[in-house]
């Protein structure tokens, strides 16, 4: 799988964990940055995110703040996006079943990497509920309005 990564500084490190697994793991991994510890504005990299996952370069992103949250605001401005806070592998796993989330975002003073590496394998080994053959498209109506308000 292709996946994209992002941050601010306050998750450098985490990121480099995540991205070093990640590899082993046999997927193909784009690091959006930041590369050093300098103060940076995390709106920036979560456009930059957003945008790669939008476009298709990456099949799935993980965005990195020291909450979290601010880094998850600012990717989710993108239409075509979904991103979830997530802090546990059942949160990042109904992200994907019932959300279609195609990004997850944690928080670095938050979350350990051990829990973030679990957070990140369920997100990636959960399917879209209504991608399944028994699917009734009750979650595809729900996201659809996601990103269509007015529907």
């Amino acid at each position: 799988m292709r996946i994209a990564l992002a941050s601010d500084h306050a998750a450098i490190a985490l990121k480099a964990d995540l991205r070093e697994w990640l590899i082993e793991e046999g997927h193909e991994v784009a690091d959006l940055g930041p590369d050093d510890g300098q103060s940076v504005d995390y709106p920036d990299f979560g456009y930059k995110l957003a945008a790669v996952i939008a476009d298709g370069t990456a099949d799935r992103g993980i965005a990195l703040c020291g909450s979290g949250i601010g880094i998850s605001i600012s990717v989710n401005r993108h239409k075509s996006v979904r991103c979830a806070l997530v802090s546990d592998p059942l949160s990042a796993a109904l992200a994907r079943e019932h959300n279609d989330a195609n990004c997850i975002a944690m928080g670095a003073r938050l979350i350990g990497p051990d829990m973030a590496k679990a957070c990140v394998s369920a997100f990636l080994a959960t399917d879209f509920a209504d991608s399944l053959p028994d699917a009734t498209g009750r979650h595809r109506r729900r996201v659809y309005k996601l990103s269509n308000p007015e529907f």
